[in-house]
């Protein structure tokens, strides 16, 4: 054990320098905010895309009260919340609504499914055929608004260039940026 944790700190492991360090560590955030924003928005269009009165009557017949404005509402949080953390904006406020869309998918459609959300039924024709996914995605978006929310949105974030403004003593007020 000592020998492989020698070679790993020797010369060997000098051509992986780079990974390491906060140069590299800072930029982890961005691929989190890739795919967790373009996957809400995708969610968001699906749904938009079906029609609003369709994802109504789903809404509907699980119980969902109010289905209609549910529906909006789950539709706007998906695109708006996903577009925000996309940009990296205002990621702790657009957290908390995204948590509830996916505290409430899993608990009122994929927890009877199970954790895993892939289960393989069958392969007919050289097409595989799936059955109804558990809340195995919907963890992995929690975990990851989880670790953007606590170690923030990275570079290229406007959350980053809010906090600029605001440490110059900068304020946004109707589009003009005053000293």
């Amino acid at each position: 054990m000592n020998e492989l944790r020698q070679s790993l700190e020797g010369e060997g492991n000098s051509r992986f320098a780079f990974l390491q360090g906060p140069l590299l560590s800072r930029w982890a955030p961005i691929p989190l905010r890739l795919i967790v924003g373009y996957g809400f928005m995708e969610h968001g269009f699906a749904k938009l895309s079906k029609g609003p009165e369709n994802f109504a009557a789903i809404l509907h017949v699980i119980g969902v009260p109010a289905p209609h404005l549910m529906a909006w509402l789950t539709i706007l949080t998906e695109l708006i919340g996903g577009l925000a953390v996309l940009l990296g904006a205002f990621l702790p406020l657009v957290s908390l609504p995204m948590a509830v869309l996916l505290f409430a998918a899993i608990f009122t459609v994929h927890l009877p499914y199970g954790f895993s959300s892939i289960k393989l039924m069958s392969v007919t024709a050289g097409r595989a055929q799936f059955g109804p996914p558990g809340y195995e995605c919907d963890l992995l978006y929690l975990a990851c608004l989880a670790a953007l929310v606590l170690g923030g949105s990275g570079p290229l974030a406007i959350d980053g260039l809010l906090r600029k403004w605001r440490k110059n003593g900068r304020s946004f007020h109707g589009g003009l940026v005053h000293p």
